[in-house]
């Protein structure tokens, strides 16, 4: 893996040097490939300390930012995430690295992540991830343990994408 110096270097620097501890986050920055989860262009700067376009107006949230989220919902293997933003994929697959069962929802279906996620985590074990376009049915569901919300916009601006939704 080319990129494995860089995402290394990336956890070391961007993310352990702020604080964040968890050592299931950590190991889920180190393995999952955020390199995979930008457009082409993009790749040779995929593990900078920032975010990054991936199309349709979106970006991929900076790798801090990813980690921190991670560290705050706490998933245990085996908790069921219900991750509200998929963008990219990306966080849903470090969620899914730290044995989370993620169900991921987007609202601009255009994304690559949804397939991307598929590909990249569908088969891990004990990993089930499911998708949606807000507007269409999820399926049934029994609850989860955690939520995470990856928008990158104003919750409260998004209500005039979401008809019938209420952000109050």
């Amino acid at each position: 893996d080319e990129f494995a110096e860089a995402r290394a270097r990336m956890v070391e620097e961007q993310i352990e040097s702020r604080g964040i501890a968890a050592p299931r986050v950590l190991e889920a920055m180190r393995s999952v490939p955020r390199h995979e989860f930008v457009p082409a262009a993009e790749r040779p700067v995929a593990y900078e300390d920032r975010p990054l376009p991936i199309g349709e107006g979106q970006t991929i949230s900076q790798p801090y930012i990813v980690a921190l989220m991670t560290e705050l919902a706490a998933p245990a293997p085996g908790a069921k995430v219900l991750e509200v933003g998929t963008g990219s994929g990306y966080q849903a697959a470090v969620l899914a690295a730290c044995g989370a069962e993620v169900w991921s929802i987007e609202i601009v279906a255009e994304l690559a992540g949804l397939r991307i996620i598929r590909e990249s985590i569908q088969d891990d074990a004990g990993v089930e991830t499911r998708f949606a376009v807000i507007g269409s049915e999820l399926p049934a569901r029994t609850g989860t343990d955690r939520t995470v919300l990856a928008l990158a916009v104003l919750i409260s601006s998004a209500s005039a994408f979401m008809p019938g939704w209420s952000f109050a």
